[in-house]
């Protein structure tokens, strides 16, 4: 099927904005006006409307955009399930494009790259900014930052780790896991401030690009000098569009 989603509506920045739910999940869907061929979108995990610009400016180009609230789950596989049942809604009910661009900003790259490396054949490519790569970095603050010692709490519930030793010994964060997504072809690509004080880039861009250039492939950087965790977003979000068109996987 490919029904045109027609729930209660509102709008999104001038944009039509369709707000239903899944299971007990919160989703917002926001319409293009000018709707590219084969409903393209762009699926962000993790803070809906914060740093907008490159939404809109995806928007703004045709493509959709797609947001489920699983809550501050960290990318567990609780919340991985979860969107497993978004990802079938859309696609086989409402014939949204079978290989999305995924959009991690800050704790919602553990989201992407979490959901991609199990789904490497329905991504069409990874775009993250200021990302945590691997939770001993943050929240955990097992490195040079100071980590959040109530988000860390949190994470140990949400995965449904005995211990902070079986936490911090989990072999499928982000730069564990890199290998699936580079051997599927997914391109990538990272904004990043260089003075990030919240998510070390690098203890979490720098390691993650380092293991996919050792695989043998590349990630597109894109570097904010000085820069710290906020604000975060591209410097120029039409550049990053006009990457992301070319390269996305169809």
């Amino acid at each position: 099927m490919s029904e045109k989603p027609n729930f209660p509506h509102n709008t999104y920045r001038g944009y039509l904005r369709h707000d239903f739910q899944i299971g007990h999940n919160p989703v917002t869907i926001v319409e293009p006006k000018n709707p590219v061929q084969g409903r393209r979108w762009l699926w962000r995990a993790e803070f809906f409307d914060a740093f907008p610009e490159f939404d809109l400016e995806m928007l703004k180009r045709g493509w959709w955009l797609g947001y489920m609230n699983v809550g501050n789950t960290f990318g567990c596989p609780a919340a991985m399930t979860r969107f497993d049942v978004f990802y079938k809604e859309l696609t086989e009910k409402y014939g949204f494009h079978k290989k999305p661009v995924l959009e991690g900003l800050s704790r919602g790259g553990l989201y992407v790259y979490n959901w991609a490396a199990k789904h490497t054949d329905s991504v069409g490519l990874i775009y993250a900014d200021n990302p945590v790569c691997d939770f001993k970095s943050w929240p955990a603050g097992r490195g040079n930052g100071p980590g959040s010692q109530a988000d860390w709490e949190e994470l140990l519930k949400c995965y449904g780790f005995k211990s902070e030793q079986e936490a911090l010994a989990w072999p499928a964060n982000p730069v564990d896991n890199i290998a699936p997504i580079v051997r599927a072809g997914i391109p990538l690509v990272h904004v990043y401030g260089d003075a990030d004080e919240v998510v070390p880039w690098d203890e979490n861009t720098q390691i993650l690009a380092e293991r996919v250039q050792a695989l043998g492939s590349e990630i597109k950087l894109y570097l904010k000098p000085g820069c710290h965790h906020h604000p975060h977003g591209p410097s120029n979000p039409a550049e990053l569009a006009d990457w992301i068109l070319e390269y996305a996987l169809d």
